[in-house]
């Protein structure tokens, strides 16, 4: 059995189009209720992409464009803060729109930096060139510091891309729960948190909410680093609420104790590019596009190769799209490269069922008793609603030996391309061990028996683990983690522990 994609499309577009419902992000709205669907407006758009074009105009290679340019501190629109006790590197600019200082911590940063971190600053600098008008444009919408640019410098490097070891994606690196929360679009075909614009819109509504919840800059961006929770558990132990002073502490991790120093240093550098040595950077060519409107499952290979760009170059414009069609339900803002939007009103607007995602790979079906969630779960595929989608049929229909069933890869595309690279990734090893752990446990408590009243016990040795305690005990493993569930349903086994064993 075999449908055509695009009778599926047209078809699902009917029935879910009413379900797709898209509201407009408000700057005035307040940040505790902006889980709502991020729609860039089309006049922050033209005035990101007029910041991007100015900024490419007006760069004098001496600070990052899109930091905040304060040349009398006294006119500037929010409140500025000079850099005290750094007078003797005789900065080109003192000034910032965030707290600065100069101490151990910020110039061990900058040591790195001028050092053997020298590489990292010169690429993060020279993607800032393409991305930091647009993100200290949209900050300043938002009535931020524009001087945040340097905490998704700190992030990412400027990196849509990029992808943290915890998951945390895009240029200001949120996780999937914060992205939601504040109004991103995450699922198996896009993820918005890649989206310059989107992201810095959501970044920029959890950076406010932020400060309205700590009352400084340092403690937002501790905050953003470690969580709300942590450093509210952080004020509360120390009994203050000076970030340099909760630093001392033991608390938080050694990664949020650098990451407010970190960001002062990139300012510090980014602002003085010339003072430091950086003068040279190759800054890429600002961002800047065109859009158009394209239909359910449109194929970027396609749309590609109707306007002779390199299908790379859609890519890198539409980071946020993880595959090599747009989402199959509802239509579809594309950004084309600046010239190509007349050239795609003449080739294709009037047909848009030309450029309709059609080159599906296909699977045969081996098994008797199969279900599009065994098909899913063969090919990696974790929403079950793609295959619905494709095929046209619920998850839960019997699928017969021989049928053919459409799967989401281009045909001849190898599934284990970098596209598909989120589907193969593994968890990192403490990760793999904690949950390898917690299914042990869990199959223990199914099977194991518990010793009612215990008469022996054991003292756990340094080097012991449950398996070691159980050869030299006698007991079944199963036995001994339900009748010592109180210690392991939290944490390993340590030494000086005491189990009941007999």
């Amino acid at each position: 059995m075999k449908y055509s994609p695009i009778v599926i499309i047209a078809v699902l577009s009917l029935i879910l189009s009413s379900c797709a419902t898209k509201q407009t992000a408000q700057k005035s709205e307040a940040p505790e209720k902006s889980n709502e669907e991020i729609v860039v407006s089309s006049e922050l758009r033209q005035k990101a992409i007029a910041a991007a074009r100015e900024a490419e105009e007006n760069n004098d290679n001496s600070s990052i464009a899109g930091s905040a340019s304060i040349e009398n501190p006294n006119e500037h629109t929010n409140k500025t803060y000079f850099l005290y006790g750094a007078e003797h590197l005789g900065l080109e600019n003192y000034y910032f729109d965030i707290p600065v200082v100069y101490n151990k911590a910020v110039k061990k940063w900058i040591d790195y930096f001028l050092n053997r971190g020298r590489g990292f600053f010169e690429r993060y600098g020279a993607r800032a060139g393409r991305y930091a008008p647009i993100l200290g444009k949209i900050l300043e919408e938002h009535g931020l510091p524009r001087d945040l640019i340097f905490l998704a410098m700190a992030e990412s490097g400027f990196q849509t891309k990029a992808k943290s070891w915890a998951r945390a994606v895009g240029p200001w690196q949120f996780m999937p729960y914060t992205g939601k929360r504040f109004g991103l679009q995450i699922d198996w075909f896009v993820d918005e948190r890649r989206d310059p614009i989107k992201a810095t819109i959501a970044a920029s509504r959890y950076l406010t909410k932020l400060f309205h919840e700590f009352g400084s800059w340092e403690l937002a961006a501790a905050s953003y680093n470690a969580g709300e929770g942590k450093m509210s558990r952080a004020i509360r132990r120390y009994k203050t609420e000076n970030f340099w002073r909760i630093s001392k502490g033991r608390y938080l991790k050694h990664e949020t104790k650098n990451y407010v120093p970190k960001i002062m240093a990139l300012a510090i550098i980014g602002k003085n590019l010339k003072t430091f040595g950086f003068e040279d950077i190759d800054f890429h060519e600002p961002l800047d596009f065109q859009e158009v409107q394209v239909g359910p499952a449109t194929d970027l290979f396609k749309v590609a190769q109707e306007l002779n760009v390199e299908f790379e170059e859609l890519q890198r414009l539409n980071p946020e799209i993880l595959r090599w069609f747009t989402p199959p339900v509802g239509n579809y803002q594309l950004r084309l490269p600046v010239g190509k939007k007349r050239e795609f009103a003449s080739c294709c607007s009037g047909s848009p069922e030309r450029l309709v995602a059609s080159d599906f790979m296909t699977y045969t079906v081996k098994g008797r008793r199969s279900n599009l969630k065994d098909v899913a779960r063969k090919f990696k595929i974790k929403d079950n609603k793609v295959l619905s989608w494709l095929n046209n049929v619920t998850e839960q229909k019997s699928l017969d030996r021989g049928e053919r069933i459409l799967l989401p890869f281009k045909e001849g595309q190898d599934i284990k391309d970098n596209m598909y690279a989120d589907l193969y990734e593994r968890p990192r090893k403490t990760v793999r061990l904690r949950r390898a752990w917690s299914t042990r446990i869990k199959r223990a408590l199914s099977r194991g028996r518990k010793i009612a009243s215990p008469s022996e016990y054991y003292k756990v040795r340094k080097g012991d683990s449950l398996w070691t305690v159980s050869r030299r005990t006698g007991t079944s493993l199963d036995t001994l983690i339900v009748s010592n569930y109180h210690i392991l349903k939290n944490r390993r086994i340590r030494a000086g522990d005491t189990l009941a064993v007999k």
